[in-house]
């Protein structure tokens, strides 16, 4: 993988975990036309183009999501939703019946309600931060995490509203919450180690850093922290909050 093929990938995955929507359509199609081995790419672009009203663009992508990974059950239900969204329930059907084949009866659907309902919340919370309402932010993002607690972003999105609030100790778990249920969701572990560092803990922070740049050796954030972690001067200038 050449050096601005992996740049490519890398900041089209995080404008897109940061809903930053044009900004990832834009880099992930170049993905595309460079390779087509790449799932997730497929998903996320299915995602956008399901959000902006294109459903049969949306339809190819998941398509292509689940051909490139036939286990790869959220693409899998994405392109059921879409499915349904057209009218095109006998195919959603079979979809639906394949998702059954690798679960349980019970525990497919359930965890498919559940996470609908938490990104719900999840939504909600965003538009009462929006308008300036961080307490009912909170209160949305605490039932979304309740039922979906293997959600690593929705630890983190809950986590940086107690930081804010002062609650760094509510923080504190829910980012290691996020870390253990992901250790690969990097924005959690980067706002570990900004909390260690905010406590004085500038060797755990390093250990936290130096774990996610071994992960994406190009993350700005981590990149940054690490150079304050390791500066003497951290000790009279405590590093930003986000």
């Amino acid at each position: 993988m050449d050096e601005h093929f992996r740049q490519l990938l890398v900041l089209g995955r995080e404008h897109y975990a940061k809903g930053e929507f044009d900004q990832a359509a834009h880099l992930l199609k170049q993905v595309i036309e460079q390779s087509d081995r790449f799932a997730d790419v497929f998903d996320m672009l299915g995602v956008m183009a399901h959000g902006a009203g294109d459903l049969e663009k949306a339809r190819a992508f998941f398509e292509k999501a689940v051909s490139i990974n036939p286990n790869y059950t959220e693409a899998q239900l994405n392109l059921m939703v879409t499915l349904n969204d057209l009218g095109d329930y006998e195919a959603a059907r079979r979809v639906y019946s394949s998702i059954r084949g690798r679960a349980t009866a019970s525990s497919a659907p359930d965890a498919f309600a559940r996470g609908k309902i938490a990104n719900m919340h999840a939504e909600l919370a965003q538009a009462y931060v929006d308008l300036g309402l961080p307490a009912e932010a909170t209160g949305e993002l605490e039932k979304a995490v309740r039922l979906c607690p293997t959600f690593a972003d929705l630890h983190t999105r809950l986590a940086t509203l107690y930081r804010d609030a002062g609650q760094v100790a509510l923080a504190r778990e829910h980012l290691l919450a996020a870390r253990a249920a992901n250790p690969r969701y990097l924005p959690a572990r980067v706002l570990v180690a900004v909390l260690e560092l905010s406590a004085g803990n500038a060797q755990a922070a390093i250990a936290e850093l130096e774990g996610v740049l071994a992960e994406d050796p190009t993350n700005k954030s981590a990149q940054m922290y690490l150079r304050i972690a390791r500066s003497p001067a951290r000790r009279t200038q405590p590093p930003p909050a986000g």
